[in-house]
């Protein structure tokens, strides 16, 4: 047998099979099984949409203080600035064109509340108020976004435009302001099921534990409590943002700080979501 086919398929294995010497990554696969999702590439986007867009005053600043050392002529570069405004303007648009069927899993989640109610009256009153505030949200959204890239064949006056744009604004604030009250009243019962815990372990003579020396109710109840911290601030993120878009004049003195809240709420709900799909 000649050697050669031998040395053409060790050949082959070395150049195009150079990734079987790549060790399976499960943090590649979480990855790949997060950012397929809608929400998972819709944060991973907001980063970057915000985090180009709070690039644009740090480069200017940056390039006042090197003017001031001697350093420079004070002004960034152009194009590296006009580059990333593009960069998230281009963003903010596919975002608001994505969220065009974001009222199908509003109805979806509202009509699995109704056959599974959370476990307080409480809750379930919050988040039937929550799940009208999107209903109201998301067609005023979509109409401002069509209208404002002449996408209707009818026209809308930049005035009618502004005000649908507030409402849709202000229904979103309803809904990040009754999710304080929710996460409140998601803390109200993790300190329950802690309570309850603590009595039940104190009436055992023998508990049985976890290598780490928790209970998996302990776990569960730890697990919980870090995502109501997380989305606390989220909610922090989002709620100035609502507010500013919400008022006439706006709330915020300048799109520094709209980058920044823009950013804090999709940092902390990237990461929200990248541990709610992480498997165990």
């Amino acid at each position: 047998m000649s050697k050669r086919p031998l040395t053409i398929a060790k050949a082959n294995d070395a150049v195009l099979g150079t990734f079987a010497r790549v060790p399976r990554s499960e943090e590649l696969d979480h990855a790949v099984r997060y950012l397929s999702t809608w929400s998972g590439s819709d944060k991973l986007f907001m980063i970057v949409q915000y985090a180009a867009k709070l690039l644009v005053p740090i480069l200017e600043f940056r390039a006042r203080v090197q003017h001031r050392a001697g350093l420079g002529a004070g002004q960034p570069n152009a194009k590296a600035l006009a580059a990333l405004q593009a960069l998230s303007s281009s963003i903010g648009d596919a975002r608001m064109l994505w969220r065009i069927w974001g009222i199908l899993p509003i109805f979806q989640w509202m009509i699995a509340l109704e056959k599974s109610h959370p476990p307080t009256r409480a809750l379930l009153t919050i988040e039937r108020l929550q799940g009208w505030s999107m209903v109201a949200y998301y067609p005023l959204e979509h109409i401002y976004f069509l209208a404002s890239h002449r996408m209707l064949p009818w026209k809308i006056s930049s005035r009618t435009l502004n005000k649908i744009s507030l409402w849709s604004c202000r229904f979103w604030a309803v809904y990040v302001l009754l999710q304080f009250a929710h996460l409140r009243e998601d803390l109200k019962l993790i300190k329950m099921g802690e309570r309850a815990l603590r009595a039940q372990e104190k009436g055992k003579s023998l508990a049985i534990k976890e290598d780490d020396g928790a209970t998996p109710s302990a776990l569960e109840l730890a697990k919980r409590k870090r995502a109501v911290w997380n989305e606390t601030v989220v909610n922090l993120g989002y709620l100035p943002l609502t507010l500013h878009w919400s008022l006439e004049g706006g709330l915020l003195a300048n799109e520094s700080l709209v980058a920044f809240f823009g950013l804090v709420a999709g940092l902390a709900s990237f990461r929200g979501g990248w541990e709610a799909t992480r498997r165990v």
